[in-house]
């Protein structure tokens, strides 16, 4: 879990951030997503790839699947914003770095990212820190999804969100660390946003519908989730979720299978390098 009171940032948001850097570092071009400004907001020190859970072999899929969820996500945003939309939010943005990385996209949009207190904190100091900043089109939002849900919506007012318009949400590797009920209440409130919204939101599957080859992985992924004191608490069939979606209120919800980022970012490769299995997309309209 995230210290509050030092502002560090959780286990998950980090090795995330290392993942992205990894896959830039060691895995041969073209590059489905290029990003070290996480590495270098962790800032880990000398012999950080030499960690259990960043061996290169061991973890190929895991860091394929993480760099092709944000690069649909991007990609995504990027035709929202031709269209138009200006707001983009990420709910449990730990330590993206797409105000960064994309300052062409994001400087016609406001980005709200959402997170608890003390990842925010630690963000905020070491965006000072790095010479980046927090720009007045970023908007660093402190919230505990489990017990300040009621008050996200005025959070997000408060930091210049404006409900009236329309926007794009982004909720990844989040509903397995929620409750069923509190993703339920999330969904209920993102289909009142403004006509024309869109969110994405990534959902773990029960290990029955990932690929065989994957199992095991799943099964470590939530061994170590609940050794480090955040353990999954939610899967979900694909008709499950978009029973939620529908029930919510979206006039579209429509389920993406994670298998699909692998024709989309990795067909051609030569290296054999392919996302693993188990998380899907719900990407749903208002």
């Amino acid at each position: 879990m995230t210290d509050e009171r030092t502002g560090a940032p959780d286990n998950t948001a980090v090795r995330c951030a290392l993942w992205r850097a990894m896959h830039v570092q060691i895995d041969p071009p073209p590059h489905v997503l290029e990003d070290e400004v996480g590495l270098r907001l962790v800032d880990p020190g000398d012999g950080w790839r030499d960690r259990p859970d960043m061996d290169p072999e061991a973890t190929r899929g895991f860091r394929a699947a993480m760099v092709a969820r944000a690069r649909f996500i991007e990609d995504l945003v990027a035709v929202e914003a031709d269209r138009g939309v200006d707001q983009y939010v990420l709910l449990g943005a730990g330590l993206d770095t797409f105000a960064q990385r994309r300052p062409e996209t994001a400087s016609r949009l406001h980005v709200f990212e959402v997170d608890r207190p003390g990842t925010q904190n630690f963000k905020r100091r070491r965006l000072a820190e790095l010479g980046y900043g927090v720009p007045d089109r970023l908007h660093l939002v402190p919230v505990d999804f489990e017990t300040s849900a009621g008050s996200r919506p005025e959070r997000l007012a408060a930091a210049g969100f404006d409900h009236c318009r329309p926007a794009v949400v982004a909720s990844t590797g989040v509903t397995m660390y929620l409750t069923k009920e509190a993703t339920a209440a999330t969904l209920r409130r993102l289909a009142r946003l403004a006509p024309g919204s869109t969110l994405a939101l990534t959902f773990l599957l029960p290990e029955h519908l990932v690929d065989e080859r994957d199992r095991a992985g799943l099964r470590a992924s939530e061994a170590g989730a609940r050794a480090s004191g955040t353990p999954f608490l939610s899967f979900y069939t694909p008709d499950e979720m978009l029973t939620l979606a529908r029930e919510a209120g979206f006039k579209e919800a429509h389920h993406i299978p994670g298998a699909s980022h692998a024709e989309r970012y990795f067909t051609g490769r030569t290296d054999g390098l392919r996302p693993s299995t188990g998380e899907d997309v719900l990407l749903a309209r208002t």
